[in-house]
């Protein structure tokens, strides 16, 4: 009965998720269209991002079918039975893990899909609601952002739930070996994301690139344009790599985190003498009970956002956030009371309710540190913009800088909230009950993910909305008002990735624990990594290198596209004298179809690089004996460079643009100056850190964990 009233409340309230972003999707479809000239802009901006997104998931379909068979062979007759398996046949296996793995990736599709679908609908709606009012601008944006933060959450949830219900009621499998069967769930996404993430983000800065590059500088012409061939394809690309991208990275990081947290408290809960199994099973139910509470938390703090008066509109954004924030905290307290409460600890559920609150204000943290690195009002940024007063090369030196600095408060954020959730778990009285500390903190900082991901496809809305009213050339007073909801989504874009980051980070730890109790539960008992046997360190270097690798290829990849854009711009101008002139009309679709086409086939090469290294690594190793050692070693030291490099990427990219915005509002010469040219440059060589190569990087963290936990039983 106990056990039907958890899976009952987490999958009832995933469904009432979904049925809250169908009602806040009908609320955005039912706003105002605006006029005839932003309606055939945004027809142009829905008809190439829908286009892109057919062509991009038509090639990851295609690349997941393959490696799910790969999966199913591979489980289920190259390796052979184990008595320890979960499950009585290799075939067995090999069809949970697969069908998991289908699952995961067609789910993470559809989440991505449906909450771009409606942001490239929000976005002229929000264009008409600035024409009324800042606050109606920024409801429309916020609640078509919203669909896609409760689906991603609500999707994610729904899918581990119901994958462990459907395990649990068609097999006999101890239901504590059942997170094993479904960790293919957390692959499928994370190998969707993956491509999502690279694609859209490739996408995205070629043509943004190619647009500042021959449009601002060397044309003269302002941003957003319509004389711009390039135009229409940036302002596409804001939405399959913030909308879609982000989408499937958020969504994977909640499936592989829901995954890795149950595998550790299984562990945990099997180890504590005369519990009964209904304690086991509740601690195992405990992330999707407090992820559950989550979407709620979250939908209340975006219905309570409303602009008072003149106030800025960032306020209402960060009044929302911390409502989310504190009802999280009340569902986290209710959680750890009623689940983590054994007999023999009876002060264990709040030990890990402080955990969970420390994976909140990690969170906050994460948010505040990123704005102080990325927004113009404060040091690192200005600095950028005023070594620009000197040229590009000193922009970029200075902007280097920043990125490199940047990496420490973050890093002491998350080592002092792992220590701390690690501690209280251990003094909670309870064995294993460190490891769960963490993993209870990652529950935390992940608690508010919805409406994180709210703000993140606020950002691309809003900046579509103020494309869409500049290019129909919209009165002064409403342009104003746009700037003004766009300023605001360039931060939540810039805080979004500090957040991602973060979570990857601590989930990296989480999933690196649940690695280690995988292995141990196919009969390998590996307590440590020994880093001084020569083929385990060689693995661990492998693990660095591979993120910068995988880096170099992302960044190269947006190189190599916008220079197809940057021609063709160039091409238009010379065929068409007039498009400068505003006598002829620029080849949109010839712009939008040249981006997607060199986007999706620069994917692939750092795509397939990512998924197959880690299994190259693993297997070889194994003929050495120590393949599960080896393959930990890589993914503890490419986890912590990769987020050393993603914080760099992200946050000197950031840096660099907002000193170019800076710049732009007439600070140190303004827009046309010598200071602003080299601004801009600073601003194109970061574009492809904190859009492209930056966001693939969190993903790539989490990859690397999701992909080892799938194949462990191959390299032991």
């Amino acid at each position: 009965m106990a056990e039907m009233l958890l899976l009952g409340l987490i999958l009832g309230i995933s469904l009432f998720g979904l049925l809250a972003a169908y009602l806040l999707a009908r609320w955005v479809l039912r706003r105002d269209t605006g006029t005839k000239e932003m309606r055939k802009i945004s027809d142009a901006i829905k008809a190439g991002a829908e286009a892109f997104l057919r062509r991009q998931f038509k090639t990851i379909i295609i690349l997941a079918a393959v490696f799910a068979l790969i999966l199913f062979v591979g489980y289920g007759f190259l390796r052979s039975h184990r008595g320890f398996d979960p499950v009585s046949t290799s075939v067995g296996l090999a069809l949970w893990i697969t069908v998991s793995f289908v699952l995961g990736a067609l789910c993470s599709l559809i989440a991505g899909y449906i909450g771009m679908w409606v942001s490239i609908r929000a976005n002229i709606r929000t264009a008409a609601g600035v024409k009324r009012s800042v606050n109606d601008g920024l409801q429309v944006a916020l609640r078509g952002g919203a669909v896609s933060g409760l689906m991603v959450v609500a999707m994610s949830l729904l899918g581990v739930g119901g994958l462990f219900a459907l395990v649990n009621f068609l097999t006999d499998v101890d239901p504590t070996k059942i997170p094993f069967l479904i960790v293919g769930y957390g692959f499928g996404a994370s190998f969707v994301a993956l491509f999502a993430q690279l694609g859209g983000g490739i996408y995205t800065k070629a043509a943004d690139v190619g647009a500042d590059l021959v449009g601002k500088v060397e044309a003269g012409i302002p941003e957003d344009d319509p004389r711009n061939p390039a135009v229409i394809a940036d302002l596409v690309g804001d939405n399959v790599g913030d909308c879609a991208g982000r989408g499937a990275d958020l969504f994977e990081s909640t499936a592989a985190e829901n995954i890795g947290a149950m595998i550790l408290g299984a562990a945990m809960a099997a180890a504590i003498p005369g519990v009964s199994p209904l304690f086991v099973l509740g601690v195992m139910m405990f992330p999707l009970i407090a992820r559950a509470f989550g979407i709620i938390a979250s939908l209340i703090g975006v219905l309570a956002v409303r602009v008072n008066g003149d106030e800025d509109p960032m306020r209402s954004l960060n009044r929302g956030y911390y409502i989310a924030a504190v009802l999280s905290m009340v569902g986290f307290g209710f959680a750890t009371w009623w689940l983590l409460n054994p007999a023999n600890a009876p002060a264990a559920w709040w030990h890990f309710f402080l955990a969970g609150v420390i994976g909140i204000l990690t969170s906050i943290a994460f948010v505040f540190i990123t704005e102080y690195y990325t927004e113009y009002r404060f040091r690192p940024t200005r600095s950028i913009a005023e070594a620009s007063q000197t040229g590009a090369a000193t922009n970029i030196i200075a902007g280097v800088a920043v990125g490199l600095e940047s990496t420490a408060l973050p890093v002491i954020a998350i080592s002092i909230a792992i220590l701390a959730a690690y501690y209280l778990g251990a003094s909670s009285g309870l064995e294993h009950g460190g490891l769960f500390g963490t993993a209870v903190a990652t529950m935390g900082m992940l608690a508010t993910a919805a409406y994180i991901l709210a703000m993140d496809t606020f950002g691309p809305i809003a900046d579509n909305a103020g494309g869409i009213i500049e290019m129909s050339k919209q009165p002064k007073a409403v342009r104003e008002k746009a700037d003004r909801l766009d300023a605001v989504g360039n931060t939540t874009k810039a805080l979004t990735k500090g957040y991602a980051v973060g979570s990857a980070a601590l989930a990296a730890f989480l999933l690196f624990s649940a690695y280690l109790d995988e292995v141990r539960n196919y009969g390998l008992n590996l307590a440590a990594v020994d880093i001084a046997k020569p083929a385990v360190f060689v693995g661990a270097l492998l693990g660095g290198a591979l993120v910068f690798l995988f880096s170099a290829l992302a960044i190269r990849a947006v190189g190599k596209a916008a220079y197809y854009v940057i021609n063709d711009v160039r091409a238009q101008f010379k065929e068409k004298p007039g498009i400068l002139k505003g006598t002829q009309q620029p080849d949109y679709g010839r712009c939008v179809d040249i981006v997607t086409k060199g986007a999706l086939k620069e994917m692939i090469a750092p795509g397939l690089l990512a998924v197959l290294a880690p299994v190259a690594v693993g297997v070889i190793f194994r003929l050495l004996g120590v393949g599960a050692e080896t393959v930990a070693a890589m993914l503890m030291v490419g986890t912590i460079v990769g987020i050393l490099m993603a914080l760099f990427l992200n946050n000197g990219g950031g840096a660099w643009d907002n000193a170019k915005k800076y710049i732009e509002t007439g600070k140190l010469g303004g827009k046309g100056s010598a200071t602003h040219k080299a601004a801009v440059v600073g601003d194109t060589v970061g574009d492809p850190f904190k859009d492209t190569a930056g966001p693939s990087l969190h993903v790539l963290i989490k990859l690397l964990a999701t992909i080892t936990l799938v194949l462990a039983p191959l390299f032991i």
